[in-house]
């Protein structure tokens, strides 16, 4: 389909991110975190380059991610766990067990190959250290114990206390291997690395720490088509709610890009569109399907492209939105492209 939308997908920034990632991560593997479906790209073509460039270890949230990926012949593991109606699934991934419950029930469907989710402070999903320390994971074959830090992109003492959390844990918990870093929380050094680091955000060109800006290359530059340019007379409003009034006499752009498409309303009169170096403001409400730009002395016309701010962080900090929401709400009507 001609699609009027599109990301531009950089295959090799993705895979030089991962290259990255595994240098900093020093002795221990590097995997990837490719749930919502590769954060929004397309997780299959996601684990493929990866998977090419030398990734061997893959988490997805949950079985459906799993078993969409699992003719691929790669290592997967369910982020989520096993609930009773995933338990038929079984042979595609290894579950990350989370709560005592799910430990129990997977001794009873026979107890294989597992990871183990521990909470060290995050409150969010995982077994407590305390019952891991009674004997929760006794008998149980653990490839990979896993914590999550809270804070990996701050400054914060709670990744210190996190990581004395998980330590002194571990060797009761007879695993494998170790993993606890982040994107961020690889950013935080090899002391947090152990033997598995997890990356997500900053293999698809995220920073959520200032140590990784200049190293992770932007992946995903969207680009829309123009449907209409228009001269709009000094005065006259543009977009719902007329919250735009041209100073002068503009020109405008009007393309084929909107919230439906994941580019958010928090974008009006705040992003930026590029015709090759030239910056040029969003300008109005963005709405459901359409966005303007100001266009005014470039050459733009109707069925030109243009391209929408690719670096995530700058255009995370107008909008206000993370830069995980603006990946992961990336939409379907976008022709996904590969270069």
């Amino acid at each position: 389909m001609n699609a009027p939308s599109r990301l531009r997908l950089d295959g090799s920034a993705l895979a030089d991110n991962w290259r990255a990632l595994a240098r900093l991560s020093g002795s221990a593997a590097c995997g990837a975190a490719v749930k919502a479906d590769g954060y929004g790209l397309g997780a299959r073509e996601v684990v493929q380059r990866l998977a090419g460039a030398g990734c061997r270890d893959f988490f997805v949230a949950s079985w459906a991610e799993a078993v969409a990926l699992g003719d691929l012949g790669v290592s997967l593991s369910v982020l989520h766990g096993v609930r009773a109606a995933d338990l038929p699934l079984a042979g595609v991934a290894r579950p990350v067990l989370n709560s005592p419950e799910q430990v129990q029930r997977w001794r009873e469907a026979g107890g294989g190959d597992c990871d183990v989710m521990v909470d060290t402070g995050m409150n969010r999903l995982g077994v407590a250290p305390a019952d891991i320390a009674a004997g929760l994971l006794d008998g149980l074959t653990v490839e990979t114990l896993i914590s999550h830090l809270a804070c990996a992109d701050e400054d914060s003492a709670m990744n210190a206390e996190q990581r004395a959390v998980f330590t002194g844990i571990a060797d009761r918990a007879n695993a494998r291997r170790l993993s606890l870093a982040n994107s961020a929380g690889v950013a935080l050094g090899t002391d947090y690395a152990f033997d598995l680091t997890r990356p997500g955000l900053a293999l698809y060109g995220g920073v959520p720490r200032a140590e990784l800006a200049g190293v992770i290359r932007p992946v995903v530059t969207i680009e829309a088509e123009v449907l209409q340019r228009r001269r709009v007379p000094a005065g006259s409003k543009v977009g719902y709610n007329a919250t735009w009034t041209a100073p002068e006499d503009r020109e405008v752009a009007v393309v084929n890009l909107g919230y439906a498409d994941g580019y958010r309303r928090a974008f009006s009169s705040r992003g930026t569109a590029f015709v090759g170096d030239r910056a040029l403001p969003v300008v109005g409400r963005v709405s459901m399907d359409l966005t303007a730009v100001d266009v005014t002395g470039v050459d733009v016309a109707e069925g030109d492209w243009l391209a929408f701010d690719p670096d995530l962080p700058s255009a995370a900090s107008p909008s206000g939105e993370s830069q995980y929401e603006l990946l992961t709400g990336l939409g379907r009507r976008f022709a996904r492209v590969w270069v």
